[in-house]
């Protein structure tokens, strides 16, 4: 549960808001040991929830049921191609309509002697404790645990969603051996069909591949069957002296089992983003049986460029194979992501730099809370140079949000470290706001006059939302301007102070911006705040801000009219300007304006006994 919620998070998606989707779980497992130690048990242990836990089938439902999502939900068992299976079933889901967005998963735990035991019964273990893939070394593998969880979505919708695009899945294809000398024993021909139907299924030609990421146990007997399938199904296919790469994560991280295809297909994932490959560890001397030169293949030894140098607008195409002990084959095909130039790009962040950055966190709990604060801590640390807003961004946009929630408030990486380091240790600190959510709407007030400033709304202008909603505000002020200085009977003199029938909306920008004083008389700044807050109002619309109540004070009054759907803009505007011209046009030093801290009737009452005095 952890990793899908964690690769939901990575993939920019708020696991929080997947309930109810056709989110499908692919996950892929074949190993049992948990559920063999509680059956040991059964008498002592058995409970009402016993008999869910230990069934491997639940596995998936348990991750679908925790993100309340509705697609498909499969536990897949192909032995140890049993992630890459999932991670192919996934893929047809989403391409039928089936699943609208997937994770595909693999899991691998040893939790019994025994289990490790059965391998080495086999004849599948090393000795020496290494995996050597290809090399003449080689004499079984190393057992490993871990997992790994990927995210996937049809590229249309990925894109029309604003989506963060790593890779694509060009095409899958799965198969079995059909029996061999044995039950366990792979065959050639069977593993350069899954490999040929895979292209085929990618459209694309084997000789485009450059990379595989083997199945790669380490094994005597599979090492060979493996390279001479893939000399024959893309080495021979290739130009010479531009041999097809190969390398295995097992020689990194040992064998995962179930989990073994998920890992490598997120290695050759990272390998295209980054556009360079890892090396294949503990390769010496080829395996005898192995003829790279003639297979064309060669072992990717050291940290290093794709084959052929390719430029970097050039395509990048690799597979990775994933075979299970009883001949359940699986091959996936994929390809780098080349994004639209940034500039072509639509949304995202444009303008200057924010003057203050918050970084939300939030917890289950305090103590959630402040480890949630100390990892983001250590990962700013280790990051380096990171871009605040980003960050920043991505906290609000794609985290669930609990109960315990801070705001670390700060200028630059330095400050917002220090606030971050101070909620771990301390629970708060400068710059820090925390507290917990409590029952109870939200209400939004708007301000009255006084809240205006110089530069108002320029630092959100950079949103679309903001300035479209501003321009609306505006436009409709030159709609109406000239009704209200008839019906208010405005003087020629104020009429061509204010720029009326002259462009009054450009003239208000201009106050606004500062280069026109007056933003403090009533004129302007009554119009000006109305303007500012029905674009800030759509703005807080476009984050999913939807307040129960609406209140305002004064000049907010009207905005909150206007919000609630008591009044059109159209009508709003006119009173708006009637107001701020009738008041601005007022003698200067007449009059007075006293805040009373009473209900009204009493205020009637002290206003009715005083008149009478």
């Amino acid at each position: 549960m952890e990793l899908g919620w964690e690769a939901l998070e990575d993939a920019r998606v708020v696991p929080s808001k997947v309930g109810g989707s056709r989110l499908g779980t692919f996950v892929g497992v074949n190993a049992d040991d948990y559920a063999q130690l509680l059956t040991r048990h059964a008498e002592a242990l058995g409970a009402h929830h016993t008999m869910p836990g230990i069934q491997r089938g639940i596995i998936a439902n348990r991750l679908s049921a925790f993100l309340g999502a509705s697609g498909p939900s499969l536990t897949i068992d192909s032995a140890q191609s049993s992630s890459l299976v999932a991670l192919h079933l996934a893929c047809e889901s989403l391409r039928s309509g089936e699943s609208e967005l997937a994770i595909a998963c693999g899991v691998n735990l040893h939790l019994m002697p025994e289990s490790v035991q059965l391998a080495a019964s086999l004849g599948g273990l090393s000795p020496d404790g290494r995996c050597y893939t290809f090399d003449a070394r080689a004499n079984g593998y190393v057992v490993g645990e871990g997992g790994g969880a990927v995210v996937l979505k049809r590229l249309s919708a990925a894109l029309d969603d604003g989506d963060r695009v790593l890779c694509l899945v060009r095409g899958s294809a799965t198969n079995n051996d059909g029996g061999g000398e044995t039950l366990t024993s792979p065959t050639v021909g069977s593993q350069v069909d899954v490999v040929t139907r895979a292209c085929e299924h990618a459209g694309l030609s084997p000789a485009a591949v450059r990379y595989v990421e083997l199945h790669g146990p380490g094994t005597p007997v599979g090492d060979p069957v493996e390279a001479a399938a893939l000399g024959e199904a893309i080495g021979r296919r290739r130009p010479v002296g531009r041999p097809l790469a190969v390398g295995s994560i097992k020689t990194n991280i040992g064998h995962l089992s179930g989990a073994g295809g998920i890992a490598g297909f997120i290695k050759t994932v990272l390998a295209l983003k980054h556009r360079l490959l890892p090396a294949s560890l503990n390769f010496e001397t080829p395996n005898p049986r192995i003829p790279l030169d003639e297979l064309n293949l060669r072992v990717q030894r050291t940290l290093g460029p794709w084959p052929g140098y390719p430029a970097p607008d050039e395509q990048l195409v690799a597979g990775v194979s994933s075979f299970g002990m009883g001949g359940s084959n699986c091959h996936v095909v994929l390809s780098d992501w080349r994004p639209e130039p940034a500039h072509e790009r639509t949304g995202g962040r444009t303008g200057t730099d924010l003057p203050v950055v918050p970084w939300i966190v939030s917890g289950r709990s305090e103590e959630a809370l402040r480890g949630q604060a100390r990892r983001l801590a250590g990962f700013v640390e280790d990051a380096g140079d990171v871009d605040v807003v980003d960050v920043g961004w991505s906290l609000v946009s794609s985290r669930s949000s609990f109960g315990h929630r801070a705001a670390v408030v700060g200028t630059g990486r330095g400050e917002l470290a220090e606030g971050l380091s101070g909620l771990a240790e301390r629970g708060g600190g400068p710059g820090v706001v925390s507290g917990s959510v409590v029952d109870g709407a939200v209400g939004v007030v708007f301000s009255g006059q006084g809240a205006q400033r110089v530069g108002m709304g320029e630092g959100l202008s950079g949103f679309s939302v903001f300035a479209e909603a501003l321009d609306e505000v505006l436009g409709v002020y030159d709609e109406v301007a000239s009704g209200v200085a008839a019906d208010v009977k405005l003087s020629d003199e104020l009429r061509e102070f204010f720029g009326v029938g002259d462009g009054y909306s450009g003239r208000l920008r201009e106050v606004m911006s500062g280069g026109i004083d007056g933003l403090h008389g009533t004129g302007w700044a009554q119009p000006a705040l109305f303007a500012f807050e029905v674009a800030l109002w759509r703005l807080l619309g476009s984050w999913d801000v939807r307040p129960s109540v609406v209140a305002g004070h004064s000049l907010g009054e009207l905005v909150a009219a206007y919000v609630a759907g008591v009044w059109s803009l159209r009508d709003a505007a006119r009173v708006v300007l009637a107001r701020g011209w009738l008041m601005h046009g007022l003698p200067t030093g007449e009059g007075v304006m006293v805040a009373v801290g009473l209900g009204w009737m009493r205020c009637v009452w002290v206003t009715v006994w005083s008149s009478r005095r």
